[in-house]
């Protein structure tokens, strides 16, 4: 094994692959984590911490140990940005939280929000002065993972809707009408969670 390991592959072909493997898990758990973090999943976020320093410092402990090696340095910063990307991406699919929606519409919005609440999503009506004269603003407190289907509804009623949305750390339960209560991750067993309100 030492005879391996020592050898020109295991330095400059292995070597740098472990490295980079690591960082992008590593990373990612990290990029999940701080997410995590700031949607207040606290049970969560520790245990994908514990993970993540582990190895994390495994990977430290191999580049202090290849000092000379630099394509480790190369796989080390490659792994770090691909974990970044990987991280989001997987964040994205998960759609942890929920978020404020805010459509302002020139146009009547009447058929919209009768479309929105008649699929259980509750709806707040504003009128307000635009610069080109009367618009509507609707807000609505939704899940992040209704965020397409929300946006669907919106674009066959009003295409040209001007919308922003933006993430709420935390939202009352009794904001939810039956049927659409945000999304809880509960540990179940060491290390497992499950979801409530899908």
């Amino acid at each position: 094994m030492d005879s391996f390991v020592s050898t020109e592959l295991f330095k400059w072909v292995i070597l740098p692959v472990l490295i980079f493997s690591s960082r992008i898990f590593d990373v990612t758990l990290g990029t999940i984590r701080i997410v995590f973090v700031s949607r207040r999943l606290k049970y969560l976020a520790p245990v994908i911490g514990f993970f993540e320093v582990i190895v994390w410092l495994l990977a430290i402990n191999t580049i202090i140990a290849n000092l000379n090696n630099v394509v480790g340095y190369l796989a080390y910063g490659l792994g770090f940005a691909s974990g970044t990307y990987i991280g989001i991406c997987i964040e994205e699919k998960l759609a942890v939280g929920n978020a404020v929606l805010r459509i302002i519409t020139r146009i009547d919005a009447t058929q919209l929000i009768e479309n929105l609440r008649a699929r259980g999503y509750p709806v707040t009506k504003v009128l307000a002065q635009g610069k080109q004269g009367d618009v509507s603003i609707i807000f609505m407190v939704i899940r992040r993972c209704d965020y397409s289907e929300v946006i669907s509804i919106l674009r066959e009623f009003n295409p040209k809707a001007f919308y922003t949305l933006e993430d709420v750390r935390l939202v009352s339960k009794g904001g939810f009408p039956f049927g659409r209560v945000q999304r809880t991750y509960k540990l179940r067993g060491p290390f497992k969670f499950f979801r409530k309100g899908k």
